[in-house]
């Protein structure tokens, strides 16, 4: 596999929050992308239909962004979606995926570099470091830290910029300094809103932790 395992992201808090636009039609779509979207991830167990409805959750992604240009929120999902269906597409497909994804994800960040608590930069920073780089990709080690330390600094007590930051950090080596970020972010609030996503992703923090006690204790 290329892309090495799914490129899960931030979530957004729209409706009532902060993070709510002055266009509550377009939260509401965008706010449905990002409820399918955990739905698929945590929800549905086999790769293949996970593949499937990430397919057509991608169109109906496109659809949003089309109907909002120049807005930053659905970009940054229809960029998601499409970076989920890179880690489960072939592998004669995963690259073009990603490659569509950073594309689009780019062009969110040239909108609005802040939208969703640091989620464009975090989500750019994810593919930089999960797709290999030269010859065969374009990640790359430093941006992936820049972008990644970009949006922990812009929500440092977030689930999302904890998790993915610690998981750079124990790939790169250094899990005493990756378990921190962990910890962290188990401390973060739970968002009743988004119980499919916070439950998820409170999972596969533990399970992260889990790996990194036991390369701190093989150490």
């Amino acid at each position: 596999m290329i892309v090495r395992y799914a490129l899960a992201f931030v979530a957004l808090a729209l409706a009532g929050s902060a993070n709510a636009s002055n266009n509550p039609a377009m939260d509401a779509a965008v706010r449905r992308i990002n409820d399918q979207w955990a739905h698929i991830r945590y929800q549905v167990a086999d790769r293949n239909e996970q593949y499937r409805q990430l397919d057509v959750l991608a169109g109906e992604a496109a659809q949003v962004s089309a109907r909002y240009p120049g807005r930053a929120e659905p970009l940054l999902w229809q960029g998601i979606v499409v970076s989920e269906e890179a880690a489960r597409a072939s592998v004669l497909r995963q690259l073009g995926f990603a490659r569509s994804a950073r594309e689009i994800l780019e062009k969110a960040q040239g909108i609005d570099p802040n939208v969703a608590d640091g989620g464009v930069k975090m989500s750019l920073g994810v593919l930089y470091y999960r797709v290999p780089g030269f010859p065969i990709g374009f990640g790359n080690t430093a941006k992936a830290r820049a972008l990644l330390e970009a949006a922990l600094k812009q929500d440092p007590n977030g689930l999302d910029n904890n998790f993915f930051y610690a998981d750079f950090l124990n790939d790169e080596g250094h899990p005493a300094q990756a378990k921190q970020y962990v910890l962290r972010g188990l401390q973060a609030p739970v968002n009743a809103a988004r119980p499919v996503w916070d439950t998820g992703r409170r999972a596969e923090m533990r399970a992260l932790l889990v790996k990194i006690n036991a390369k701190l204790k093989s150490a």
